[in-house]
This record gives structure tokens, C-alpha cells and sequence, in this order.
């Protein structure tokens, strides 16, 4: 079993007013195997918490930590995350001109790996994942995301989490723009990993409709950088009923 352990966080950026602390005292610790769901109302920091685990050098780390097996996962750069098992479906994945989706993935398990995959069995496990994510074969070929949909973006993202098999999902609002039909694919995907292998995942959601595919072990409720409230998957569904109105200041609900 691995361990992914936050402690204490303290994150903030740089804007035109000056420092803004986002995240102010986040503990959080997620094992392989779990799914801990991330909920709040928008600017409540969740995406930060996404982005500083991956590295983003846009935020600045004032206090607390994070390790995953004891390691420093703040001394990493951003590669060396990676290849020690954190993944990042992004929430807004970006389109990458002149690389193939064929380059790009096998380019990514080789540094992930250490090594190149075997390119016979590669083949075949690229077209098997393709085949159950429903992305048609010719997008091998295509540049990666280059005029691909919000739908077909978010799936190439879950492809990616079946054939580099991390020991950590952060997914950050992998269910935004999606129908349902491309929902169930999405979270079909995803469990089939954690199934598989054991993933530990920090799913990020503002609602509870991704909830009734990828069933979550605990539930976070975030409100102005902190957790406000934790709980099991009942937790998601008073929130669905009640909203976030009763974690939010009298002056915010005014």
C-alpha cells in the first residue's frame, strides 16, 4: 500500500493586489485503494490542491507538506512526481501541435518506465483502451487534443490514466462538459484502474452525478481553503439537497 499525506498546507499566488493565500491549513491523507471526493463552491481551492500536488509553478507552497511513502513530493520537480506515481487528469486538458497521440503516449510510459514497452504488446493494449473508451483508432494518429472535443479531451485523459497506471489520481473536475454517455465512459475508465491495480484517487466535483459511477470511500467538503466538513458518500448526498449555503458566511449568502 502507498500513502499520499498532506499535512497542514499552506498555499498561496501572486496576483496584481498582491500575495492571496488560497489554501490555508489542508490535511488530507489518501492510500492506494481509496477514493476521496473533493467537493465545494467554486474558488473554494480545490483546483489549487490539484495543481500544487502536480507541481504547478504558478503556486507558492508557504508551510505544510506533502510525501507519498515518506518521500518529499515538494523537492520533485514535476517529472519526478510522475514517474513516482502521481497522475493529473487536468481539468482543461491543452491541445499539443505537431506531437502524435502515438508519440506522445509511448514517449510518456517509456520516461514514466524507465524503459520502452515491448512495442508488440504496446500496440495492443493502446487499441484495447481506445476500444473501451469508445476513441476512434485514427485519433493514434492526430495531434494530441488538436481539435479534439471537451468529451473527447477528457477521454484521452482517462486513456492515458489506463496505460501509465500511477499509484495516484488527481482528477480535477474530470466531469465538467461531459453528457452522461461520455460521464459513464469517463468513470468506466477510471474503474477499471482503481479495480485493477489498487489506484488511490482525489476526485474533484462540484456535483454528485459523477458520484453515482466512481463511488467514493470519504467526502471533503471545501470552503475558503479548508476543509469545512468530512464524511462518507451520505455526506454527497446532503450536499446534493442542501447545497453549500450552510458552510458559506451570512455576508456571502446575502
Amino acid at each position: 500500500m502507498s500513502t499520499l499525506d498532506i499535512k497542514d498546507l499552506h498555499v498561496s499566488i501572486e496576483t496584481e493586489q498582491g500575495k492571496k493565500e488560497i489554501l490555508k491549513g489542508v490535511s488530507l491523507t489518501i492510500n492506494t485503494g481509496e477514493i476521496h471526493a473533493i467537493m465545494g463552491p467554486n474558488g473554494s481551492g480545490k483546483s489549487t490542491l490539484a495543481s500544487t500536488i502536480a507541481g504547478h509553478p504558478r503556486y507558492t507552497v508557504d508551510s505544510g507538506s506533502i510525501t507519498l511513502d515518506g518521500e518529499d513530493v515538494l523537492q520533485m520537480s514535476v517529472d519526478e512526481r510522475a514517474r513516482a506515481g502521481l497522475f493529473l487528469a487536468m481539468q482543461y486538458p491543452v491541445e499539443v501541435p505537431g506531437v502524435t497521440m502515438t508519440n506522445f503516449l509511448r514517449t510518456a510510459k517509456t520516461a514514466l518506465d524507465g524503459e520502452a514497452p515491448k512495442l508488440r504488446t504496446w500496440t495492443k493494449d493502446v487499441k484495447e483502451a481506445m476500444s473501451q473508451l469508445r476513441i476512434d483508432a485514427d485519433f493514434a494518429q492526430r495531434n494530441v487534443n488538436e481539435g479534439f472535443s471537451g468529451g473527447e479531451k477528457k477521454r484521452v485523459e482517462i486513456l492515458q490514466l489506463e496505460l501509465f497506471k500511477p499509484k495516484f489520481a488527481i482528477m480535477d473536475e474530470t466531469d465538467s462538459g461531459l453528457d452522461v454517455d461520455a460521464l459513464k465512459v469517463v468513470s468506466e475508465g477510471h474503474n477499471r484502474v482503481h479495480e485493477a491495480g489498487g489506484l488511490g484517487t482525489l476526485l474533484i466535483t462540484h456535483y454528485t452525478r459523477i458520484l453515482r459511477y466512481i463511488k467514493p470511500d470519504f467526502v471533503h467538503v471545501f470552503v475558503d481553503g479548508k476543509i469545512a466538513e468530512e464524511g462518507g458518500p451520505e455526506l454527497a448526498d446532503r450536499l446534493e439537497e442542501e447545497g453549500y449555503d450552510r458552510f458559506l458566511p451570512t455576508a456571502a449568502k446575502a
